[in-house]
């Protein structure tokens, strides 16, 4: 059993400010108003976001992952069309190109400058940099949606969707790029780029395929579980399959709270950097909200 008062304390207790408002938003539907004030915190002058916002890369610099996490958070909380300067600056940023390979027609998934900061080790560039279509396709999606529409972007939509036809690999964090391209594409109702159907189809089969079937493994191992899928996001693609799964995630959730109301996290840096300890108290209360979502929105759909 999940103790709901308890994790909602925590939550309370230790998040961020930027976090804080994000749990008043979500939980409890107060105005977007003040969590729209604290994500602007972590945007740059160039409208790209750095500054710890993905809390275990320290990098202040603008970096594509960084500023497509700005996105999801706008789309979770509804708040698009709510923080219009954080959107044109995020569109300003794009714009430039920077850390976008011209060759590859991707963005970076992680740039040389996490190397000076505390990161952990997955953020460290390795070769190009590019992995996949993380985060290339949401950030065309939100391009070809709030930027200017430009064949460019277009193109990159109808890549990632090929891949996503042909490949026999793909991560839950990829998953999760294209899931929210989706999205911003069906909101906007643009659908002379890609089939939204097909598209539908195809992330439907690939989220039985990426969510972890040993369910021993939430929480515990870096796995991806039902809840990293729908914590407060993309009900619509929840289906009898995957409800067996959901299902069980929502019966043993209760065994990997904390003592002190939250969650952890299950993963760690691999690197020598103590600031790790630091990272993981931003990221709790993150996770734990994530818990909250997803029972809340589940337990009556299983």
């Amino acid at each position: 059993m999940l103790y709901i008062e308890a994790a909602e304390k925590f939550i309370c207790e230790t998040a961020r400010p930027f976090e804080k408002a994000v749990y008043d938003v979500l939980y409890h539907h107060h105005s977007v108003d003040c969590a729209i004030e604290e994500l602007q915190k972590f945007q740059n002058e160039d409208g790209g976001f750095g500054h710890a916002l993905e809390a275990d890369n320290w990098n202040p610099n603008s970096n594509p992952i960084a500023t497509n996490d700005a996105i999801i958070w706008l789309y979770r909380m509804n708040a698009i069309e709510s923080a219009k300067d954080i959107v044109e600056g995020i569109v300003r940023y794009l714009q430039t190109h920077d850390s976008f390979d011209e060759n590859e027609k991707k963005w970076l998934f992680a740039i040389d400058s996490n190397k000076d900061y505390p990161h952990a080790i997955w953020w460290e560039k390795n070769d190009n940099g590019i992995d996949g279509f993380n985060p290339t396709v949401s950030l065309s999606a939100f391009m070809v949606c709030y930027g200017k529409r430009e064949a460019l972007y277009e193109e990159i939509l109808c890549d990632a969707l090929s891949y996503l036809r042909t490949t026999d690999k793909l991560g839950g964090d990829s998953l999760k790029c294209y899931l929210l391209a989706y999205e911003l594409l069906k909101k906007n109702c643009i659908t002379d780029i890609i089939n939204l159907d097909v598209f539908k189809k195809l992330l439907s089969d690939w989220i039985g395929k990426v969510i972890c079937p040993d369910t021993e493994k939430y929480g515990v191992e870096y796995v991806t579980a039902p809840s990293d899928i729908f914590g407060g996001l993309y009900s619509e693609f929840v289906s009898e399959e995957i409800r067996p799964l959901i299902k069980a995630e929502l019966d043993v959730i209760g065994k990997l709270q904390k003592e002190d109301g939250g969650f952890d996290v299950s993963w760690q840096w691999y690197t020598s950097y103590a600031e790790f300890e630091q990272a993981r108290i931003w990221w709790r209360p993150r996770v734990t909200l994530e818990k909250l979502l997803f029972v809340r929105e589940m337990k009556y759909d299983c």
